[in-house]
C-alpha cells in the first residue's frame, strides 16, 4: 500500500475534523489541503492559529508514521511556528511537510503552509519522538 492510500484509510478523526485531505504522502514528503472554514475562524474571518499549528502538526505525524518501522508509533515532543501572513475565510491552504532528520529516537519535520497562489503563511518546525513497539 502507497503512502498516500494508507492516510486516506487511516483512522485520523481529528484531520477529518479539521478538513485536511492528503494530495500526495511518501517517506520524503507529506502534502495536504485545507480549506479555511468559518469554524476554524478567528475574527476578522481569518484562519486561527491553532488550526494552522495542528495543520502543520498533521502532516508531520503523518510523515514521522510513514517513516516508521511495523509496530512503532509516534507522538509530538516539540513544535514551533513562524505566522507570516493571514489565511482568508474561503481560502485554500497547501501544506507540505518534509523531513529534516530521520533518526531512531527523533525525527523532525518541517512543514510550509502557503496559499494556492504561493504566499507563504505559516512555517512549522517539529519534532517527533519515536515509540518503541508494545506487546
Amino acid at each position: 500500500m502507497d503512502g498516500l492510500q494508507l492516510l486516506q484509510e487511516a483512522p485520523l478523526p481529528f484531520a477529518a475534523m479539521l478538513g485536511i485531505r492528503f494530495l500526495e504522502a511518501s517517506v520524503d514528503k507529506v502534502t495536504a489541503e485545507l480549506v479555511v472554514r468559518e469554524a476554524l475562524c478567528t475574527n476578522p474571518a481569518v484562519l486561527h492559529g491553532g488550526a494552522i499549528m495542528a495543520f502543520a502538526d498533521t502532516l508531520g505525524a503523518a510523515g514521522t508514521i510513514l517513516n516508521l518501522a511495523e509496530g512503532f508509533s509516534t507522538t509530538t515532543i516539540e513544535s514551533k511556528t513562524n505566522f507570516l501572513a493571514p489565511a482568508p475565510l474561503g481560502a485554500r491552504l497547501i501544506g507540505e511537510a518534509t523531513p529534516v532528520h530521520r533518526g531512531r529516537s527523533l525525527m523532525v519535520w518541517q512543514t510550509r503552509m502557503a496559499l494556492e497562489g504561493g504566499r507563504l503563511v505559516a512555517l512549522t518546525t517539529q519534532t517527533q519522538m519515536v515509540l518503541g513497539s508494545r506487546p
